[in-house]
């Protein structure tokens, strides 16, 4: 797949900013990303973000890390961070800002060392993709921790964007499939990714996948629109 997102990330680092990336879901709806929020300080992350950081314990394994701004934050104030990253453009960004240890892999692949914490945030449970895969990476995530360790994640429950009836019930399409998976692809300067799966999962769906992976899952905070906070282990 074309490395949209990486491509992206090496011009704002390298002072080519010119757009920003746009996404186009089977929600039928157009969005974009501005590349400077992937950039963001710690005052300016969400309060979720700011929460999970603050949960923070012993080595930290960033899954997702994009530009590497929690890796940075948290290798600012003494952890042993590492950022993975499935993009070779955003590990190769994390690396121009200083995050000292970095891989480049897809975290189903990596398997090299254990950890304290696992952060994935910005919605990083979304990486699972479709939900008849969560346990599967459920169970790898498990691998990952030493004894005691814990995941930290946020997500949100989509469900407030389809069509709400007057008895209150909610009209999903049939899809034949969860309606938190969501098809997206992506756009920069003239190129397009091809189609990938993106899941963002409710809370209880979240907890039931827990409990059968041998998980304990607990609900840390609720944003202020249909997203939350969980910690598991």
């Amino acid at each position: 797949m074309k490395d949209i997102f990486g491509i992206a990330l090496q011009d704002y680092q390298q002072g080519n900013y010119s757009e920003d990336i746009t996404t186009c879901s089977s929600l039928d709806e157009e969005d974009s990303i501005p590349l400077p929020y992937l950039f963001r300080t710690f005052d300016e992350m969400p309060e979720l973000e700011q929460k999970a950081l603050s949960l923070c314990q012993g080595s930290v394994l960033d899954i997702g890390s994009g530009a590497g701004s929690h890796s940075l934050y948290l290798q600012e104030n003494g952890f042993e961070v590492t950022a993975l990253d499935s993009s070779k453009g955003a590990i190769d960004t994390c690396i121009r800002r200083g995050v000292e240890r970095t891989v480049h892999s897809p975290i189903i692949d990596f398997d090299k060392a254990r950890f304290d914490t696992l952060l994935m945030l910005m919605n990083g449970i979304g990486i699972v993709g479709e939900l008849n895969q969560l346990h599967k990476y459920l169970l790898h995530l498990k691998s990952l921790l030493k004894p005691n360790g814990q995941i930290l994640l946020d997500s949100s429950d989509i469900i407030y964007m389809f069509e709400q009836d007057e008895d209150g019930g909610v009209w999903v399409r049939d899809t034949g499939h969860y309606y938190g998976q969501v098809e997206f692809t992506t756009s920069y300067k003239g190129e397009k990714s091809e189609p990938f799966s993106w899941l963002y999962v409710d809370y209880r769906t979240l907890s039931n996948a827990c409990v059968a992976a041998g998980l304990q899952c607990e609900l840390v905070q609720e944003g202020e629109h249909f997203d939350y906070l969980a910690r598991l282990w």
